[in-house]
């Protein structure tokens, strides 16, 4: 059987999801640098937030790849982003050092959930090398917030925003990945 003979799973969600998480986390960072800087009740809110969409998030995400039980790594990644947003919560009472800290723990444990999510994805999607870069990358950005929480320089919502900002240009990567893989692959099929 050759690749063309293969059935390809439909992607176009995936599509969707990668581009909605863009969307939403691109809206996130201009928030973050803008209006939530001055703003501490919204900064809080939106560090609440966060975490709490990326649980809905990969929660809509394995619901549609078969459900969590299935995707160990998603619900994985569900249950620690549920515990971060309360965490997040808690610690805003103790100030930014120590969101920054739930911040970068949550980055470290989702990023490895999120790796392993895309290594699972990489056979029967494709086009998953920068969900990978993006898992491993957001394990260095956890260790920095780490860092920065335990200094004594200020610390904000800024903070937080460059990470957010990363994982809108992996989702945006990945969604144009799977949009040209597949216009390649109807090519392939038109010709065949």
């Amino acid at each position: 059987m050759n690749t063309l003979d293969t059935p390809r799973p439909d992607q176009s969600w995936l599509k969707r999801y990668y581009a909605l998480r863009f969307g939403v986390s691109t809206a996130w960072v201009v928030l973050a640098f803008t209006v939530a800087r001055t703003a501490p009740m919204l900064a809080a809110i939106m560090l609440i937030a966060y975490p709490a969409w990326d649980a809905v998030a990969n929660y809509v995400d394995a619901s549609r790849s078969g459900g969590l039980a299935r995707n160990k790594s998603q619900m994985l990644n569900f249950i620690v982003s549920l515990v971060t947003a309360v965490a997040v919560a808690l610690a805003l009472r103790q100030g930014m050092h120590a969101v920054l800290g739930v911040f970068g723990v949550w980055a470290v444990l989702s990023g490895l959930f999120q790796l392993v999510t895309a290594l699972r994805r990489r056979k029967a999607y494709g086009a998953q090398w920068a969900m990978i870069l993006s898992g491993a990358q957001s394990g260095l950005a956890g260790a920095h917030m780490l860092g920065k929480a335990a200094g004594v320089l200020p610390a904000g919502i800024a903070d937080i925003a460059p990470y957010a900002a990363f994982g809108a240009f992996y989702f945006l990567v990945s969604a144009l990945w799977l949009t040209i893989s597949d216009v390649r692959h109807n090519a392939k099929m038109r010709a065949a």
